[in-house]
C-alpha cells in the first residue's frame, strides 16, 4: 500500500532511488558490472530479491512488457541467488496490514510534523487573558478618577504656601538705596478648590484646613474675588510706601479722592455695571470724595429713581457718567438679610503724594496680609546697616498709612511656611498669636506686634542691625 502523500516508484525508478547503484561494497556502474578486478564478490540477499536475474543482468532497456507487473507483494516463484541458493524469504510484518515503511528520504517528503497543543500554549493563553483584564481594570480606575477630579465639592483647602524674600519686589531711586543682603520674608498660603478625587488627600493633611466655600467666598465669584485680591494689594502697597516714609522722617501729604468700589451683590442694580475698583467721585453732579459721603448722598434718593454716578473706571483716567435706577434688593450680607438700593460695598479712595517714587509689585499674590513685610522691606532699602542683622526673619500682617498691624488668615499654614524657609523669628499680629504657637517647633521665635515701631524694636532686640536715616531722628514721624 502507499502512503498518503507518497507516489509509488516503478521498480526502475526505485532501483535507482533506493540503492543509487550501491547494493554492496564494490561500486556499481549504470550497467551493473564491477568496475574493478578480483573475485567475484556474492550479490546481497536483499539486492536479489529486487533483482532476481543474478549478478549478470543488466537493468532492463527494451520496451515495457505488454502484462502490467503483479501487484501481489508474494513472489509466484522463489528467485534464486548466484549460486542457485534459494533467496531467504522476508521478514513478517509486525505493524498493520495497511502500514508500509518508506524508505528515509521518502520519509522527509511528507511534510513537516505539526506538535500537539502543549502546556505553554495554554499558559500562554492565560497570559494574555490575565493583560487584558488588567488594562480593563486600569482603564476604569483612570476614568473614575478623571470624572472625579471633576466633581467639586463645597470646601477649599488652605495650605502652607511660600515664604520669600521681600526686596525683589522693591523698587528705589538709586540716590535713596542702601543694599540688603538679608531680606525680610513675605509669606503666604495656597487655595485650592476640593473634589471628589483631592477630599480624602486633604483631609488627612495635618497643616491643611478645610473651609466651606461660603466662609472663604462670601457668596462673591471667583472674578470678583481675585479683583478684590488684586485691589487689597494695591492698597496694601500704597501704605506700606506711606508708612515707611514717615517712618523716615519723610512728609507724605493724602487726599481724599472718592469711594472705591471693594465688592457688588448680585441682583442689585450696580451688579455688572460698577465693578471692584471703580472710583465713584460724585453722585448727580455733587463731589462724594468719601465713603461717608456717597452713602449719605444716596440715603436722599428712593427706589425706583434714577442717579448718575461719576466713576473713574478701575481707578484710572478721567471720570465719566454712569446711570442707575435704584431698586430694593434683599440680599445676604454677613449671614443677615439686607435690603440694598444699588449694591455697592464702599471705601475710602486717598491719593499719597510721594517725596520720590517707590515702587512695590508683588505678583500672583493676593490680599493685604503682606503690608508688614513689605513696609519692613522699603525701610531696610532706604536705611544702611542690615534690618535683620543676618538673621532670617519673617512677617505677616496689614498695614495702614499710620503704622498699625491688622488681623490676617491663614496664620498656621503661614507658621509651616515660615519654618520650611529656616525662619528663627516671626512677627504677627497680636489675634494670630496663639495659633502661630499652636504650629511653631523648636526654633521658630513668634512675637506678637501691633505697631510698626514695636516691629522694629522686636527685630532689634533679635540682632537686627538698623541704622537710622539722617531725617529718621525719632522713633516715627507722621505727617499729612
Amino acid at each position: 500500500m502507499s502512503r498518503p502523500g507518497y507516489v509509488a516508484a516503478t521498480i526502475g525508478d526505485l532501483a535507482v532511488t533506493g540503492f543509487r547503484g550501491r547494493l554492496h561494497h564494490t561500486t556499481m556502474t549504470d550497467d551493473e558490472q564491477p568496475t574493478t578486478q578480483g573475485p567475484e564478490v556474492p550479490r546481497d540477499p536483499m539486492a536479489l530479491h529486487f533483482f532476481p536475474g543474478g549478478a549478470s543482468a543488466p537493468f532492463p532497456t527494451g520496451p515495457p512488457p505488454t502484462d502490467p507487473p503483479s501487484t501481489d507483494p508474494s513472489p509466484t516463484a522463489p528467485a534464486s541467488l548466484a549460486d542457485g541458493a534459494p533467496v531467504p524469504p522476508l521478514p513478517p510484518q509486525t505493524g498493520p496490514a495497511e502500514q508500509d515503511v518508506a524508505p528515509a528520504d521518502l520519509v522527509a517528503d511528507a511534510g513537516p510534523v505539526v506538535p500537539k497543543a502543549t502546556g505553554g500554549h495554554r499558559n500562554s493563553r492565560k497570559r494574555r487573558t490575565l493583560r487584558a483584564v488588567v488594562w480593563a481594570v486600569a482603564g476604569v480606575v483612570v476614568l473614575g478618577a478623571l470624572i472625579a477630579s471633576r466633581i467639586n465639592l463645597d470646601y477649599y483647602a488652605i495650605q502652607p504656601g511660600s515664604a520669600q524674600p521681600v526686596q525683589p519686589y522693591i523698587t528705589v531711586p538709586p540716590s535713596k538705596s542702601h543694599p540688603v543682603t538679608h531680606s525680610v520674608l513675605l509669606t503666604d498660603v495656597r487655595e485650592a478648590r476640593v473634589s471628589a478625587l483631592t477630599y480624602l488627600w486633604f483631609k488627612f493633611q495635618s497643616d491643611t484646613e478645610l473651609y466651606s466655600v461660603p466662609a472663604v467666598t462670601g457668596g462673591t465669584s471667583a472674578d470678583e474675588l481675585d479683583a478684590q485680591g488684586a485691589l487689597q494689594m494695591s492698597q496694601a502697597e500704597e501704605s506700606a510706601k506711606t508708612a515707611a516714609l514717615r517712618h523716615a522722617g519723610y512728609a507724605v501729604p493724602a487726599t481724599p479722592a472718592g469711594a472705591v468700589v471693594t465688592g457688588t451683590f448680585a441682583g442689585t442694580p450696580a451688579y455688572g455695571v460698577l465693578n471692584v475698583g471703580d472710583v465713584v467721585t460724585a453722585l448727580d453732579g455733587t463731589p462724594t470724595l468719601t465713603a461717608l459721603a456717597l452713602t449719605t448722598a444716596l440715603a436722599t434718593h428712593h427706589p425706583g429713581e434714577t442717579v448718575t454716578f461719576t466713576v473713574r473706571k478701575d481707578g484710572k483716567g478721567a471720570p465719566g457718567p454712569v446711570p442707575l435706577t435704584l431698586k430694593r434688593t434683599k440680599v445676604e450680607v454677613g449671614g443677615q438679610s439686607v435690603y440694598l438700593d444699588v449694591g455697592i460695598e464702599p471705601q475710602d479712595q486717598v491719593d499719597y503724594a510721594f517725596p520720590f517714587p517707590i515702587s512695590i509689585s508683588v505678583t500672583d499674590i493676593g490680599g493685604p496680609s503682606a503690608g508688614l513685610a513689605m513696609t519692613l522691606g522699603v525701610i531696610d532699602a532706604l536705611t544702611s546697616g542690615s534690618l535683620t542683622g543676618g538673621h532670617t526673619i519673617a512677617a505677616t500682617g496689614t498695614m495702614d498709612a499710620a503704622g498699625n498691624v491688622g488681623d490676617v488668615g491663614g496664620v498656621a499654614q503661614k507658621t509651616v511656611a515660615v519654618e520650611n524657609a529656616g525662619a528663627s523669628l516671626f512677627l504677627v499680629p497680636p489675634e494670630e498669636y496663639k495659633v502661630a504657637m499652636s504650629k511653631a517647633r523648636p526654633g521658630l521665635k513668634v512675637v506678637a506686634v501691633s505697631t510698626l515701631d514695636q516691629a522694629l524694636r522686636v527685630i532689634g532686640a533679635n540682632g537686627g542691625k538698623l541704622s537710622p536715616t539722617t531725617l529718621d531722628s525719632a522713633p516715627s514721624h507722621y505727617a499729612g
